[in-house]
């Protein structure tokens, strides 16, 4: 038997008219087998980091979905190259970016998949739109710790 789960899903763009890959990221992962989407927080423009372009747009997505970590990892690189995603180079400038932070309590750490995301307790982008929806997921003091970086909620939506 399958087992539901809550799942959130970090969302980038920095390439094209990325508020609407960003819109059409949140459809396709809504229409995923077995998922609904549950949640979604206000746009955030955040700096690249380790990389050079134009700023990226960001967002996290709740998801409830019965799809396995390794599965719901698949479905989200297959809308990333739905949506032109190319990997020339790490952290190269991207159509979409599409990040598991947590499926349910899962804790993995294997070459396929880790699991909460190793990087998501280092970056403002990620935390602040996921204490917006999901503030019980988000440790005190990591906001803390991401202070000093550069993001700025948008007042319109997406």
């Amino acid at each position: 038997m399958t087992t539901s789960a809550t799942a959130f899903v970090g969302l980038g763009a920095n390439l094209g008219d990325a508020r609407r890959t960003l819109a059409g990221a949140a459809r396709a992962l809504a229409a995923l087998p077995g998922t609904a989407l549950r949640g979604r927080s206000s746009l955030y423009r955040s700096a690249p980091i380790g990389s050079s372009g134009p700023d990226y747009l960001n967002a996290v997505v709740e998801l409830q979905t019965l799809l396995a970590p390794r599965d719901l990892l698949a479905a989200l690189q297959r809308i990333e190259q739905d949506h032109g995603r190319t990997r020339p180079y790490r952290n190269a400038p991207r159509t979409l970016d599409l990040d598991l932070l947590l499926h349910g309590d899962t804790v993995q750490d294997d070459p396929v998949l880790t699991l909460p995301h190793p990087r998501m307790r280092e970056r403002a982008f990620v935390l602040l739109p996921l204490a917006e929806i999901a503030p019980a997921r988000v440790e005190p003091g990591w906001l803390d710790r991401v202070r000093g970086q550069a993001v700025s909620r948008l007042a319109c939506g997406w």
